[in-house]
């Protein structure tokens, strides 16, 4: 299993989309306006479709918006404001994942690629969601 990207979720993860420093991607598959479909399977084997568009503003420079505000809201994900300044990043758009997966602050995402299962060839992209949490006195990351 490949590391893709993993952070804390910030306030604008949660409302506007996951913002992901641009040198953890490596080079993209396409170009600044275009757009192409990310397919993304949590801990339970559900595909997510995560619309990803490559944009640029003057104080991000280039970013990546992915549509995933339904899995944040299902999710329950929570905002970790303790990671908000980010410079260059990429981000992606995930409104839909956001509202299903109800992601909240401190809530931790992390994104990885996996080898397809049944010996098929090539790697699926696989999210994975904790949230931290008090039991006993000591912090416990529990999958969301």
């Amino acid at each position: 299993m490949a590391l893709v990207f993993s952070k804390f979720l910030t306030a604008d993860d949660i409302e506007r989309g996951l913002c992901i420093p641009g040198c953890s991607l490596g080079p993209l598959p396409f170009e600044e306006g275009q757009s192409m479909n990310m397919h993304v399977h949590d801990g339970n084997g559900q595909e997510w479709i995560f619309s990803c568009t490559i944009k640029r503003n003057e104080s991000m420079g280039h970013f990546l918006s992915v549509g995933w505000n339904k899995f944040v809201r299902e999710r329950d994900l929570r905002v970790d404001e303790r990671n908000q300044s980010m410079g260059h990043f990429l981000s992606v758009g995930w409104n839909k994942f956001v509202r299903e997966r109800d992601l909240r602050v401190d809530d931790k995402v992390t994104i990885h690629e996996e080898a397809m299962k049944n010996q098929a060839t090539g790697t699926c992209i696989k999210v994975e969601v904790k949230r931290k949490i008090r039991l006993f006195g000591e912090d416990v990351w529990a999958a969301v």
